[in-house]
């Protein structure tokens, strides 16, 4: 049996353009799993209203971040994609075919799978690079690898990873990129984990998001060896006027220097790799907020991205998922 690897992340615009912007969030935002309102009604509100405003400003977001090589996702997303086949390779003692599949925008999984398909695997493991289970993700992620495959007679095992949010590699890479960032710049009076947020009433429909956030706050606090108050969890990114999951990233940054605490810490371990919203939402925009609501002292903390523990963490959570044909 030969076993193939597909590694998934959200997507990135093909450049930085309202244009661009505009094709990728249609994509996007017409999604059932990101947007669940009647068809009709959340085509006209897209379309009419969204489409026509949301891609100018997204874009200037994007231009601020983007690489002479394309947005800061996809370049990431091929290097990690490069670090775990050499590490399964360096491991297994052989080379294991591993493709790099978006959700939105390119290189598509559909196109993901074809490749692997003309390698001629015979077993395919997902793992989706979200480490906390969102139907707006993870979900979303499934549906696109089971839309693809419906086009295929013969469809390979499959083995789908839907989160690795207390995986100890993963949570010791957070602790260590952590202490990396600490030994650099000193440890400022409060830690803040900030995750994507999500719709208040997802989480009440079941989505167990916000359960495996918190618990990945528990296991890494342990992990640094914190005391209570010294780390705290957030949710980023609101869209729309819903209530979504609390407390709010900004509205925390604003509170916190009124209660006293001016250094903060930040990181976003939701995140895989770095991108808009790590690097410019959270690393420009809300550093810019902190401080001038009183704040004195900002620092991010990247996310994983191809870190060598990281890569070692994603490589071994696939390996526990091989099966007995690893020689």
């Amino acid at each position: 049996m030969t076993t193939g690897v597909l590694i998934t992340n959200l997507g990135t615009p093909d450049d930085a353009t309202p244009a661009s912007l505009r094709r990728y969030l249609a994509e996007f935002l017409w999604d059932r799993r990101v947007v669940d309102m009647p068809r009709l009604k959340w085509w006209l509100i897209l379309h009419g209203i969204i489409l026509r405003v949301r891609p100018k400003r997204v874009a200037k977001a994007y231009q601020k971040v983007w690489t002479e090589n394309g947005g800061p996702l996809l370049v990431i997303s091929k290097r990690q994609r490069e670090a775990i086949e050499k590490r399964l390779a360096d491991k297994l003692g052989y080379k294991v075919p591993v493709a790099l599949g978006m959700r939105y925008g390119n290189p598509s999984i559909s196109s993901a799978l074809e490749s692997l398909r003309q390698q001629e695997v015979s077993k395919i493991i997902i793992l989706p690079l979200f480490p906390q289970y969102s139907a707006a993700t993870t979900g979303s992620t499934f549906d696109a690898v089971s839309q693809a495959l419906q086009q295929w007679r013969n469809i390979p095992d499959l083995t789908f990873i839907n989160n690795y949010h207390n995986n100890p590699g993963y949570i010791e890479a957070l602790a260590n990129s952590i202490n990396d960032k600490w030994k650099e710049g000193g440890r400022a009076e409060r830690i803040l984990l900030s995750f994507h947020g999500l719709p208040q009433r997802y989480h009440d429909a079941g989505d167990p998001y916000r359960d495996q956030c918190n618990a990945t706050a528990i296991a890494l606090n342990k992990k640094l060896g914190l005391r209570d108050g010294q780390l705290q969890v957030v949710f980023q990114s609101r869209f729309g006027k819903e209530e979504w999951l609390k407390p709010y990233t900004e509205e925390t940054l604003r509170l916190l220097p009124v209660e006293g605490i001016n250094k903060i810490d930040i990181i976003c371990p939701g995140f895989s790799a770095d991108c808009v919203e790590t690097l410019e939402e959270i690393a420009m925009q809300d550093r810019d907020l902190f401080i001038g609501s009183g704040g004195e002292s900002y620092q991010y903390i990247p996310a994983l991205n191809n870190r060598h523990d990281h890569i070692d963490a994603l490589t071994d959570i696939l390996l526990a998922n091989w099966g007995e044909n690893r020689v």
